[in-house]
C-alpha cells in the first residue's frame, strides 16, 4: 500500500500551512486523522502496540491537483519503521547489516569485555545524526548536525546543545515533510495526535490532538518550513488588551480580578500584562504571586517594595492560603449535582520538573522533581477546590490530570487535557496578612466563576 492516500471532500483548504507549535488542527487533518485511527483500530499488531501509547502524524497535501494526506508515526512502531501504509524514516538505521547496526553489535560485544565504548557510542551518533538530510521546501538540504547547529548559533547556546539529543528526526512532522519534498508534493496541512493509554509523565490523552515538540523538532521544523507560507506564532501576535477590575485597594497593596487569557508579568514576546498596566499607574509596582495566562482571579499587586518585601515572607512561610476553583472534563454528569452527594476529598503529592525537551510543559519525576502538594475537595460531579501547598508551575493542571492524582484534567487544559475557549481554572479566594498594617485579609471571588462554570459545562454536553 503506498503511502499517498485520496481525501475524498469538499472541505477547502487553508490559506497558509499550520504553524506545528500552536494550533487547532484544521478539519481536513481531522478527516485525514479519522481515517488512519480507523486504519490502527483494524490492524490488530500495529493497534497493539499503539496501544501503549504513540505519536501519530498526519500532513494533508496538494499532488497532481488533488488532496490526499500522508501518515506516520513517531520511532519504531512494533518493532519497525517500514510499516507501507505509513511515510518511511529520513533516514532507515535499523537495516541488520547497515553501518548503524553493525557499529551498534559491536559496541555492545566491547562492552561484554568490559572496554570503555564511551567515546565509539558517541561517534556512532554523531555519524548517524549526520545521515538525515534534511530538505526544506526550496529544495536545500541540511544534515541534523549542520541545521542544529546552525539554529543554536550563540556561543552559551552551542555549549548547552552541543549536538541534538537521541531520537531526533525520528518524530511525525520531519518524516511527513521529508517526504512530501521527496516526491514533489505540496503540504497543506499537518496536525498530530496521540493513541493509547496516558502517560503518566507527558500525560498524553488517548485521541487527543498535540503540537510537535519544541526540544527535538523545533530547530528540525525552523529549517524545514523554509519556504512555505506558514501561520504565524500566536505569540508574536501579542494579545487583547483586557481590562483588570479593582477587587480592593489601599495605599499599600491592589487585589484585582485577572481576566483568563491575561500574563501576570511580561513574557519573553508579549510584554502586556497586569503588572505592566499596574505600574502605568503605580511605576514601582510589583506583582505579589503568578497566576498562568489561562488562569483568572484573584491576583496581589503591590504598590512598592516596601509592602512586597513583608508578603513576600508570608508567601516563603506558606502562611498565604489559596483556594482554586476547577471544572475538570467530563462527557456526561451534569454540573449542578449536589455538593453533599460527592464529599470526595484527598491530598495528591505529585513531585513536578520541567519538560526541557518540550517547554513549558512540566512533568511528574519521583526521583528529581520538586515537592508538590495540592489538597481537593469536589464540590459536584465536575466542579473541584484545590488547595495548593506548594507552588510549582502547573501544578493544580498535573495534579487535576495525571493518572495517580485526579485522572481528569481540567476543561479548556490544551497542554494536558483537550483545550477549549478557555482554562476553566479560577483563584476564587485568598487570605493573608495586610503587609503593613497586619490585619487578616480574605477575599472571595467564587460567585462569577460557579456561573461562568454552569455555562461552560452546559455548552459542553449540547454539543456531545
Amino acid at each position: 500500500m503506498a503511502p499517498l492516500h485520496p481525501l475524498h471532500t469538499d472541505l477547502q483548504p487553508p490559506k497558509r500551512f499550520t504553524y506545528p507549535f500552536s494550533y487547532q488542527p484544521h478539519p481536513l487533518c481531522c478527516q485525514a486523522a479519522r481515517e488512519v485511527q480507523q486504519y490502527i483500530g483494524e490492524h490488530t499488531e500495529i493497534r497493539q502496540d499503539a496501544d501503549s501509547g504513540k505519536m501519530f502524524g498526519v500532513l494533508v497535501v496538494e499532488h497532481d491537483g488533488q488532496l490526499a494526506f500522508l501518515a506516520a508515526y513517531s520511532g519504531l512502531l512494533a518493532g519497525r519503521n517500514d510499516w507501507p501504509y505509513f511515510v518511511p524514516p529520513v533516514f532507515d538505521a535499523q537495516q541488520p547489516d547497515g553501518h548503524f547496526k553493525t557499529m551498534e553489535r559491536e559496541i555492545s560485544r566491547l562492552s561484554g569485555m568490559s572496554v570503555d565504548t564511551k567515546e565509539m557510542s558517541q561517534d556512532l551518533q554523531t555519524w548517524l545524526f549526520h545521515q538525515y538530510q534534511l530538505l526544506n521546501a526550496r529544495g536545500e538540504t541540511k544534515d541534523l548536525v549542520d541545521l542544529w547547529q546552525a539554529y543554536y548559533n550563540r556561543p552559551k547556546l552551542q555549549q548547552r546543545y552541543p549536538l541534538p539529543p537521541g531520537g531526533t528526526g525520528d518524530c511525525c512532522a520531519p518524516k511527513l515533510l521529508q517526504y512530501a519534498y521527496q516526491q514533489g508534493m505540496h503540504p497543506v496541512c499537518m496536525a498530530e495526535f496521540w493513541w493509547g493509554v496516558p502517560t503518566r509523565t507527558e500525560l498524553r490523552r488517548h485521541l487527543n490532538y498535540y503540537p510537535a515538540c519544541r526540544g527535538k523538532c523545533k530547530p528540525i521544523l525552523a529549517w524545514m518550513l523554509q519556504g512555505l507560507d506558514v501561520d504565524p506564532d500566536p505569540a508574536s501576535l501579542g494579545f487583547t488588551q483586557k481590562e483588570v477590575p479593582t477587587v480592593y485597594e489601599d495605599e499599600w497593596i491592589i487585589v484585582v480580578n485577572k481576566p483568563h487569557g491575561l500574563l501576570s508579568v511580561p513574557g519573553r514576546v508579549e510584554q502586556y500584562s497586569v503588572e505592566t498596566m499596574m505600574q502605568q499607574r503605580y511605576p514601582e509596582a510589583i506583582i505579589a504571586h503568578r497566576l498562568d495566562m489561562g488562569t483568572s482571579g484573584l491576583l496581589i499587586v503591590c504598590k512598592s517594595l516596601e509592602s512586597y518585601r513583608p508578603l513576600q515572607e508570608q508567601f516563603v512561610r506558606h502562611e498565604v492560603r489559596k483556594k482554586y476553583l476547577a471544572v475538570l472534563e467530563t462527557s456526561h454528569s451534569s454540573f449542578l449535582t449536589p455538593h453533599s452527594s460527592f464529599p470526595t476529598k484527598g491530598r495528591i503529592s505529585l513531585p513536578l520538573r520541567p519538560d526541557p525537551m518540550n517547554r513549558p510543559r512540566q512533568v511528574v519525576d519521583m526521583e528529581h522533581g520538586k515537592r508538590a502538594v495540592t489538597d481537593y475537595e469536589f464540590l459536584s460531579d465536575n466542579l473541584v477546590a484545590l488547595f495548593p501547598q506548594t507552588g510549582r508551575t502547573h501544578q493544580l493542571r498535573i495534579h487535576c490530570a495525571h493518572p495517580d492524582g485526579l485522572a481528569r484534567p481540567i476543561m479548556g487544559d490544551e497542554l494536558y487535557g483537550t483545550g477549549g475557549s478557555r482554562l476553566m481554572l479560577h483563584a476564587a479566594e485568598i487570605w493573608f496578612r495586610h503587609p503593613v498594617t497586619g490585619l487578616p485579609m480574605h477575599f472571595d471571588l467564587s460567585a462569577d466563576f460557579f456561573k461562568e462554570a454552569d455555562e461552560q459545562i452546559a455548552g459542553t454536553e449540547h454539543s456531545v
